[in-house]
């Protein structure tokens, strides 16, 4: 018996041995190389296919005349000369593709994360609201565009009809009022989405740092803005980044509404109309869209830097 044990005790030093000899590093086979090519190499080429080929393409062609069947002939900067220069639609666009961003950024973030703070207290009925609040997002802004023609059309439209009056207001046919009431309806749409983004952050907060601050004697307003509203930091990176983006590639909504035009012109627009549209200027329209890419890339890396220095300070 004795000998047995000590058979037993010597096997396991050796079996524990030859675990750990093969617990080294996992050489890859053949296999797991072509299955990591395939995985990695299809979205790599699609991505630089559909994304970096077209984008390097129009900085190529913004430099260009081409009508999109004749020749191409180099024009050098005669492009942005003339956009910046004597196209009247230009400047306009740029002026509301920055009214839709401070719009958005100042009130429908704001009040997203307003809704998402009254939400995350338990108030009653609040699975309801959640998903009330949220249903816009679901809609396409084509469509949002054709509900605000339905509500706001100066002859059929609702509001119209509620107000009454013998001179009915023409809500999207007057410049001066359609992209107020355009940014309205795409208000209504953002809104739902950041709410969610917020519900998510705040169902993350620690609970224990409320209570701290409760117990120090910290006011509700208090600890949302000293404990609570630090903590979604990531979050309102998030956000911010996705405002940038909704209002410079919006379209769909104001060309549901009147293709863009009449106190509408977005940048979008614009490229739209030059390269695909009868004009047919697809240098000119490159170009457009390279001053679009330019301004998007702009938001975006200013918020990557703040996001990456805020990680290193931790």
């Amino acid at each position: 018996m004795t000998a047995a044990r000590d058979g037993e005790r010597k096997a396991v030093p050796n079996t524990r041995a030859r675990r750990a000899g093969r617990r080294g590093p996992r050489r890859h086979t053949r296999r797991d190389l072509a299955v990591l090519g395939v995985l990695l190499g299809i979205p790599i080429l699609l991505d630089l296919a559909l994304i970096w080929g077209p984008t390097l393409a129009s900085v190529g062609l913004s430099f260009t005349t081409w009508d999109g069947v004749g020749d191409i002939t180099w024009a050098g900067f005669k492009n942005y000369d003339n956009l910046f220069t004597t196209y009247p639609q230009f400047w306009p666009a740029v002026r509301h593709n920055l009214l839709w961003l401070v719009f958005l950024g100042v009130f429908a973030a704001p009040f997203g994360l307003l809704l998402a703070v009254l939400i995350d207290r338990g108030v009653r009925f609040s699975r309801f609201y959640q998903s009330t609040l949220y249903m816009p997002v679901v809609l396409s802004l084509a469509v949002v565009g054709f509900i605000a023609q339905l509500i706001l059309s100066r002859d059929q439209g609702a509001l119209n009809a509620v107000i009454g009056g013998r001179n009915p207001t023409d809500w999207l046919g007057d410049p001066g009022l359609n992209i107020w009431m355009v940014l309205l309806a795409a208000c209504w749409r953002h809104t739902g989405y950041v709410m969610v983004l917020y519900l998510a952050g705040l169902k993350s907060v620690d609970p224990t740092l409320k209570e701290a601050a409760a117990i120090d004697g910290a006011t509700e307003r208090q600890t949302f803005f000293r404990v609570v509203l630090p903590t979604l930091r990531p979050v309102n990176v998030i956000v911010g980044v996705i405002t940038v983006i909704e209002s410079l590639r919006a379209f769909d909504i104001v060309y549901a509404v009147n293709k863009g035009r009449n106190g509408l012109e977005l940048l979008s627009v614009l490229v739209t109309d030059n390269i695909i549209g009868e004009a047919g200027r697809i240098g000119f329209g490159s170009a457009i869209a390279v001053v679009l890419l330019l301004v998007s890339m702009g938001f975006i890396v200013t918020y990557l830097v703040q996001e990456l220095r805020g990680e290193e300070r931790r």
